[in-house]
């Protein structure tokens, strides 16, 4: 069958790739600052005859990397930047390299090379086949501070594709046909006046207070709004000592939901208990954007090539000491029980749950057909962002999951640009789901540039 090919390509870079993933966990870099990370990247693809621009769209660690010629043209979204706190070394209990340092704790560095990977794999497809198409490979800046690809696609990034797939490391390798939450962030910042707590509160003009007030309003909101809805907040800052009433405070703020237009409703009314807020303390408020991302939007006959190639594909040979490995991971969790398998890595149907997380892949999504595969790439019970995720990301285990994860992400775009019906199909959906809306880039000028000189 064609997956041979891809699979066969992939295998025969699976040294090399494994070495580029293990040098981005070996050097985590947070969003905005994976210089070596995206030098390294665009290194590799370069050396397998990629046009490659680092620095694209104006942006520092951004790629865009290209090969072929004509239509379709698929783009896989590549991530490479990291978490704070979250530093491990390849052990089974938590142990830091770093005590309080940086780590791998969502697998961006299998993320990333996974996806090159994949590039690898459906460039060795079209050679073979001599069948006409473009790969491109983004390097997506900064996913964990949400704005990354809205960056991006402000600077045309994606337009360009017939559709682009993306994956994401994980504890399973289950699809689902449903959402995950878009966001809007904003910092509340409150101006207000200074006067001794104590001696004289009646020349004082709270920012606290108003922050406070604020924070309470949207609890309140809380009952007014649809379930799928998520509203977050954190005290940046709230005063220097409590007898002198503060004359600044701010807040940060996180709004999710389902849809787009549940987002900026929900936001709109967090805004209003914030200008609430500054009217009862007489204070005044300055609102930071800091942007905001869509909603996924997986399409149906994307996900479903993705789903004969994940069945198609071999699933991973666990050796006996990567299954003792993530037992012992599984024994630190609460959950874990004596059935408690060391992997699931069980090739499911595709499912139909809502996710609340959220990811900048979703703005991709709106601005052609996207699919995000997931893959099995550490123990059982890993929790998102955590230690265990770090552990595993950096030993055999994640390697492992990612170069299938770049062999069934390549085997299944081929699939759809072989067969033109589905091509057609797929763009059909997307006309159909949108309905025509235009993708609005919630990258607004107003939102601060993230790089730093």
């Amino acid at each position: 069958m064609s997956e041979k090919i891809c699979c066969a390509a992939i295998d025969r870079e699976a040294d090399a790739l494994t070495k580029l993933a293990t040098k981005i966990w070996e050097n985590p870099e947070m969003g905005w600052n994976e210089k070596q990370a995206s030098e390294w990247t665009a290194e590799y693809l370069k050396s397998q005859g990629f046009e490659v621009e680092l620095g694209a769209y104006g942006m520092p660690t951004a790629i865009r990397a290209v090969w072929g010629k004509g239509h379709p043209v698929v783009g896989f979204c590549g991530e490479y930047d990291c978490l704070p706190g979250l530093s491990q070394k390849v052990c089974s209990h938590q142990d830091p390299v770093v005590p309080g340092g940086q780590g791998q704790g969502c697998g961006h560095n299998l993320l990333g090379v996974g996806c090159v990977a994949a590039c690898i794999g459906l460039k060795a497809e079209l050679e073979a086949s001599g069948k006409e198409g473009t790969v491109i490979f983004y390097g997506c800046p900064a996913e964990e501070q949400i704005t990354g690809k809205g960056f991006m696609a402000r600077g045309g990034a994606f337009k360009e594709c017939d559709f682009t797939v993306a994956w994401h490391p994980g504890a399973s390798s289950q699809n689902t046909l449903g959402v995950m939450n878009g966001l809007e962030g904003a910092i509340f910042k409150f101006s207000g006046k200074t006067a001794h707590a104590a001696m004289n509160p009646q020349d004082g003009r709270s920012a606290l207070d108003a922050v406070q007030l604020m924070n309470i309003g949207s609890e309140f909101l809380r009952e007014h709004v649809t379930d799928d809805v998520r509203i977050h907040y954190a005290i940046l800052d709230g005063g220097r000592a409590p007898n002198i009433v503060p004359d600044s405070a701010c807040v940060k703020y996180f709004v999710r939901a389902l849809s787009r237009e549940a987002i900026l409703d929900a936001f709109d009314r967090v805004v209003k208990c914030a200008e609430g807020a500054a009217h009862m303390t007489d204070t005044t408020l300055e609102i930071e954007r800091l942007g905001g991302i869509y909603p996924t939007l997986q399409n149906t006959v994307l996900a479903k090539a993705m789903q004969e190639a994940r069945e198609e594909i071999p699933t991973v040979a666990w050796t006996e000491e990567e299954k003792k490995f993530a037992d012992e991971i599984n024994r630190t969790s609460p959950l874990y029980e004596q059935d408690t398998p060391p992997f699931d890595d069980a090739v499911r149907p595709l499912a139909h749950n809502n996710g609340f997380a959220s990811t900048d892949y979703g703005d991709v999504m709106h601005i052609c057909p996207g699919i995000q595969n997931s893959e099995c790439t550490a123990a059982t019970l890993s929790g998102g962002h955590s230690w265990m995720i770090t552990a595993c990301s950096g030993s055999s285990i994640g390697m492992k999951g990612m170069l299938r994860a770049g062999k069934v992400m390549a085997a299944g775009a081929y699939k759809m640009i072989e067969n033109p019906e589905r091509l057609a199909e797929m763009k059909a959906e997307f006309d159909a789901v949108t309905k025509g809306k235009p993708y609005v880039c919630p990258i607004t000028d107003e939102v601060a540039w993230p790089y730093k000189d």
